[in-house]
């Protein structure tokens, strides 16, 4: 048996605001994070925050933690008939991957370090493989309020993008726009308006962060914009460490 005590500790990472910030409390507490690891799903995901994911390698490198990535083709073929059915699918190659860095790191995989913040459907099947290994969970924005998180990213100087809407309210103003005070009192607005979560909880938007006290150098983007008229993402032409 791994002595877990002693293990390293694996932090789930897209790149977006909430892994990012789960990822920096953790560090914050010396918790010995030593992978990151980013599942890259092939189309829309219950389980996983799909936009501008191929950017974890250079927030990886900003941050100094090696990024393991989980590829499209580790998945399944999409059989699922219901969202429980897939989300159980989903995270088959997560599990696979963290199983294996529970056989290759020194004292296995101690704990997991996730940045759930409401969704039952995402938590429970995380604390369920952090079970099935042993290990702890880390998860500090569970059930936090959205607002208090969100100023507390910024005040910890977190530079954050959104590269992805799909809300009532939002337009394509809103794609590359920086999450920033005036942006919160917009999606305030937005909450009051239109029951737009200030966080994005349920992919309402998505994010990148492209900076931040646990990161050596800023991520530098070109990118264009795709919008259908009700929904749409920033598209990544370039990308790099300033």
């Amino acid at each position: 048996m791994n002595d877990r005590g002693a293990g390293a500790w694996v932090s789930l990472f897209s790149g977006g605001k909430d892994s990012s910030w789960a990822l920096y409390r953790a560090l914050e507490r010396d918790l010995a994070v030593e992978r990151l690891v980013t599942v890259h799903p092939s189309g829309d995901s219950y389980m996983y925050h799909v936009p501008a994911t191929e950017l974890a390698r250079l927030a990886a490198e900003s941050i100094g933690i090696e990024l393991l990535e989980v590829e499209p083709d580790d998945f399944e073929a999409d059989t699922a008939v219901d969202a429980g059915t897939q989300g159980d699918a989903e995270l088959e190659p997560l599990e696979a991957a963290v199983r294996d860095l529970d056989a290759a790191l020194p004292g296995g995989v101690a704990g997991i370090v996730a940045g759930a913040v409401e969704s039952e459907y995402q938590t429970t099947r995380i604390e369920g493989l952090a079970d099935r290994l042993g290990a702890e969970l880390f998860a500090p924005l569970w059930q936090g309020d959205p607002e208090t998180l969100a100023s507390e990213m910024l005040a910890a100087g977190f530079e954050i993008r959104i590269v992805r809407v799909a809300a009532g309210g939002m337009d394509e103003t809103w794609l590359g726009r920086r999450l920033d005070e005036d942006a919160l009192t917009d999606l305030r607005s937005l909450n009051e308006e239109y029951g737009v979560h200030i966080l994005g909880e349920g992919g309402e938007f998505e994010t990148l962060v492209t900076d931040g006290p646990h990161m050596d150098r800023p991520i530098e983007l070109e990118y264009g914009i795709e919008w259908d008229g009700t929904r749409g993402s920033i598209r990544v032409e370039d990308a790099w460490l300033a």
